[in-house]
């Protein structure tokens, strides 16, 4: 124990805490006797007062006193010089934004109730898989805006996420590069997991969706991008929530149409080495996602190291302390006897 060193010395002037301690613990012990003497005669203290032997109360006290010193020595963190332990530590934590399109034509009930419930739900669902990591999110359709930023507090993410509708963002339309673009401007910088998952139906309206998946392969951020609805292109039907009529968007005369863009999606995963998930208008498997893209990414982006620390040696003390206080409560407890 000499040799040891003491990575917290500072700690050693609990010592005198711990004899005022045993000082207190022996005065009262003293005073105690005292009292039973004083209110009873010798004869009923001798029937009535359990009395303890004198080498025992020494005995019982100097173990209280054994049990403290341990624990000061314990928090002094005693280590042993020139041993080491070899420990794997992750430097970093995973970020995931989502970015959600949430233009009109994510109203569409071709995917029950609608695109746009079905992909909140699913996003709720997929956050309730990233324990441990922060998320974040922003919302698109004509123009991005970062609703959510990068958080741990699932619950806060779920908050703000309830809330989203089409009237989150105020412009229409859909540009996926800007969207990825404010995106990118969320994450913090240095080391770390970093993921983008894309969730959108629409063609992108010139904001250079390619030219963000660069930005984002540079950045060090993977996209998964999610594409709902279809290639071929659906009319947008709604459903008036009072009186469940059916209604198809119209432009002018004609119906309006909304048409995937998958080859833009795929080309963003691809350049970022990221993955295209074709949703369509079936359910998300989340299940499928996370074990095939989301976690694969997040493992090979973490930062984890391998580093050398100097061997510990309080947790034996605190055994040998907590040791020394049982001793004292089977001391105390058996050394009783009625006179």
């Amino acid at each position: 124990m000499l040799t040891w060193h003491w990575a917290a010395i500072e700690w050693v002037h609990l010592m005198w805490l711990a004899v005022l301690l045993l000082a207190g613990l022996s005065v009262l012990e003293v005073r105690s006797r005292g009292a039973l003497r004083r209110f009873l005669s010798p004869v009923m203290l001798r029937r009535l007062a359990s009395s303890v032997s004198g080498p025992r109360v020494a005995l019982r006290l100097s173990l209280v006193w054994l049990a403290l010193a341990l624990g000061v020595l314990a928090l002094m963190q005693p280590q042993a010089p020139g041993a080491t332990e070899t420990v794997a530590a992750s430097r970093s934590a995973a970020d995931v934004m989502f970015v959600l399109d949430v233009s009109k034509s994510m109203l569409a009930e071709d995917a029950a109730p609608n695109r746009l419930t079905r992909a909140k739900a699913e996003i709720g669902q997929l956050v309730g898989k990233l324990e441990s990591h922060r998320v974040g999110l922003v919302a698109f359709a004509g123009r991005a805006a970062p609703l959510c930023p990068l958080t741990p507090d699932h619950g806060f993410f779920s908050l703000v996420l309830s809330g989203v509708d089409t009237s989150s963002v105020g412009r229409g339309g859909t540009r996926i590069g800007e969207a990825v673009q404010v995106a990118l401007r969320a994450f913090p910088t240095g080391p770390g997991a970093k993921l983008i998952v894309l969730i959108t139906d629409g063609e992108d309206h010139e904001s250079y969706p390619e030219d963000a998946a660069k930005a984002a392969r540079d950045a060090g951020v993977k996209i998964v991008a999610v594409g709902l609805g279809s290639e071929r292109g659906s009319q947008i039907v709604l459903t008036d929530p009072k009186t469940g009529a059916k209604k198809v968007v119209m432009d002018g005369d004609k119906p309006v149409e909304t048409k995937l863009d998958a080859k833009t999606l795929q080309q963003m995963a691809l350049t970022t080495e990221g993955a295209y998930i074709p949703a369509g208008t079936a359910a998300i498997d989340l299940d499928s996602i996370m074990e095939s893209y989301v976690t694969p990414i997040v493992r090979a982006s973490a930062d984890f190291a391998i580093r050398r620390v100097p061997a510990e040696r309080y947790p034996w003390l605190v055994l040998a302390a907590s040791a020394a206080l049982l001793a004292a409560l089977w001391v105390g407890a058996g050394d009783r006897r009625l006179s």
